[in-house]
C-alpha cells in the first residue's frame, strides 16, 4: 500500500492526520508556524488512503480499515515509539482510534474540531451564521466557488478565503470521491468503541458556530482527558484555525509547552 507522508524536523514524533476528502495541507499550515522557533519534534502529516497522494485500495472498505493502514504505517515509520497524535475533524476521530490500539505509546492528543459522532443527522450542530462577510469578494468568485465557501465560513473575508482555496477547495478535488463514498456507506464509524482514557496533556479546539460537527457533542470527551484543556471559539467554524488563528496558536503553544515540559 502506498501511503503517502511527508516528514519535518528530527526528534520526538508528532504525527497529525487531516479531515475528510482533504490531504495533510491543511494542517501543515496550520501547525508548521508553531515549529519555527521549536526544536527537538518530528512532524509527521501522513495523507490518509484515498485522500491527497495516497492511493485508494480495495482493502479498505470501512473506518476499520482505514485505521488499520494508519497503524500499520506508523509501526513501520516509528516502532514501538512513543509520540504524539493530532487529529482535525475526521482525522481526529482517526486519531481517537489510535488512541484505543495504541495507548501505552500516545502521549498527548491535539483535536482540532473533531468529529465524534460519524452520522450527521445525529449530531448536534448550531445553525449556520455568518458573523463577517466580504459581500465584494463572494460576488467576485465563481458560483461553485462561492457555495463552497460560504457553505461552512463563519469569517469570509480575503485571507479567509485564499487559505480555504488552498488548504481545502484545491485538496478535495484530488480526493477519490467514489472510494470515500464506499467508505461512507460500508461503515463511515469505527465497529468498536473507541473510548480511552489518556492521562497526558491535550488540547481540545472547537468552534462555536461550527455548523459541521459543532462543540456540544465533542464536549462529551472530556472526561476521557484528565490533563485537557476544552476551547470553544466564537466567530469559528469547522475551519477554526483558519478563521481564529492567533487563539488557535496561542492554545497550540500552551499545549506545545506542557508536552515539552513532560517529555524533553
Amino acid at each position: 500500500m502506498t501511503i503517502h507522508y511527508k516528514i519535518i524536523g528530527e526528534g520526538y514524533p508528532i504525527v497529525l492526520l487531516h479531515g475528510w476528502t482533504l490531504d495533510h495541507q491543511v494542517i501543515l499550515h496550520a501547525m508548521e508556524p508553531l515549529f519555527e522557533n521549536r526544536s527537538g519534534w518530528k512532524r509527521i502529516y501522513i495523507d490518509l488512503p484515498g485522500m491527497g497522494l495516497s492511493e485508494s485500495q480495495p482493502s479498505i472498505q470501512n473506518s476499520d480499515d482505514m485505521l488499520e493502514a494508519i497503524l500499520h504505517l506508523l509501526d513501520e515509520l516509528i516502532p514501538d515509539q512513543p509520540f504524539i497524535i493530532c487529529g482535525n475533524s475526521y482525522g481526529g476521530y482517526m486519531a481517537r482510534g489510535i488512541i484505543h490500539s495504541r495507548q501505552d505509546t500516545v502521549r498527548g492528543l491535539l483535536l482540532m474540531a473533531p468529529m465524534t459522532i460519524p452520522e450527521f443527522d445525529e449530531r448536534e450542530v448550531p445553525l449556520q451564521t455568518v458573523l463577517k462577510r466580504d459581500s465584494n469578494l463572494i460576488s467576485h468568485l465563481s458560483p461553485e466557488d462561492a457555495n463552497e465557501f460560504c457553505s461552512m465560513g463563519v469569517v469570509q473575508g480575503q485571507n479567509e478565503w485564499e487559505r480555504f482555496q488552498n488548504e481545502i477547495l484545491i485538496p478535495s478535488k484530488q480526493t477519490n470521491h467514489e472510494f470515500l463514498n464506499q467508505i461512507r456507506q460500508n461503515g463511515y464509524g469505527f465497529t468498536f468503541d473507541i473510548s480511552s482514557n489518556l492521562e497526558y496533556p491535550t488540547l481540545i479546539i472547537t468552534g462555536r458556530q461550527d455548523n459541521v460537527v459543532g462543540y456540544h457533542d465533542v464536549w462529551r470527551l472530556i472526561e476521557d482527558y484528565p490533563r485537557a484543556t476544552f476551547a470553544v471559539l466564537d466567530m469559528a467554524g469547522h475551519n477554526l484555525q483558519i478563521e481564529q488563528t492567533d487563539v488557535f496558536n496561542a492554545l497550540v503553544h500552551n499545549w506545545l509547552n506542557k508536552l515539552e515540559s513532560v517529555h524533553f
